[in-house]
C-alpha cells in the first residue's frame, strides 16, 4: 500500500483508535494505552483480514484496560482477531470463543459461556452473615439439595454449592429468614474461568 492510498488508510486507522491528539507527540512521551493504541494502529495500517496479538492489555490500568477492550471490540466486526493470554478476564471481556491449550495439546474450543458453565461455581452461592452466627456453615451444609460449603478466601464467606437445578441463592434466604440471621452479602457466581482452567489442565484441581 502505497501513496495517497496509504495515507488515506492512515488517516482512517487514527480515526479509528483516536490518534489525533497525540499524531505529533514522541511514542516514547505517550501513556501505557496510547503506546497500545499506536501498536494497534501499526498492526492495522496495511488492513489485515486477522490480528494476532499477544497479551494486549498486559500492565495497563483499569483504564487503559478499558480503552484497549473498547478498541478491540470495536474491531472485531471487521476482522479475526486472535489474542494469546494468562488473563481470563480479558477472555470474558473482549473474546467470543475460547481455547485452552496445555502443554501443545487443545483441551477446550468454546464461547466463554459455554467453558463457565462447567465451573463447579456455575450457580454457588457467596455468603457474608453480618454476625458470623455459630454454627451457619453446618446449617446450611444441612439444607435440602445442598452439596458442599466452603470457606471463601476471604474467610469471613462462605460459599455454598448446590446440585444441578437448586436455586442455591433463594435456599440460603429462606434459611436467613428461618435461623434470623442478617445478610451483608449473597452473591450468585455464574461461574469462574480460572477454575475451568484449573480443572482443565490438572485434572486433579478438581477434586481439590
Amino acid at each position: 500500500m502505497r501513496g495517497a492510498r496509504r495515507r488515506d488508510r492512515l488517516a482512517t486507522v487514527m480515526e479509528q483508535l483516536g490518534l489525533g491528539p497525540v499524531r505529533h507527540q514522541p511514542i516514547a512521551t505517550l501513556s501505557k494505552g496510547f503506546k497500545r493504541r499506536v501498536a494497534l494502529a501499526q498492526a492495522l495500517l496495511d488492513d489485515p483480514p486477522a490480528l494476532l496479538l499477544d497479551e494486549p492489555t498486559d500492565g495497563l490500568d483499569p483504564n487503559q484496560k478499558h480503552e484497549v477492550r473498547a478498541l478491540l471490540n470495536r474491531i472485531a466486526g471487521d476482522k479475526t482477531t486472535v489474542i494469546s493470554t494468562h488473563s481470563l478476564e480479558e477472555v470474558e471481556a473482549v473474546c467470543t470463543r475460547a481455547a485452552v491449550i496445555s502443554d501443545g495439546r487443545l483441551l477446550a474450543d468454546e464461547p466463554p459461556a459455554t467453558l463457565l458453565a462447567r465451573s463447579r461455581y456455575r450457580n454457588a452461592a457467596t455468603v457474608v452473615l453480618a454476625d458470623a452466627p455459630e454454627g451457619a456453615r453446618q446449617t446450611l451444609a444441612a439444607l435440602d439439595g445442598v452439596e458442599l460449603v466452603e470457606r471463601g478466601l476471604d474467610r469471613r464467606s462462605l460459599v455454598v454449592f448446590g446440585a444441578d437445578g437448586l436455586d442455591t441463592a433463594a435456599r440460603v434466604r429462606a434459611a436467613a429468614r428461618t435461623h434470623g440471621w442478617s445478610l451483608a452479602l449473597l452473591r450468585l457466581d455464574g461461574g469462574r474461568l480460572d477454575d475451568v482452567f484449573r480443572r482443565l489442565t490438572q485434572p486433579s484441581a478438581g477434586s481439590a
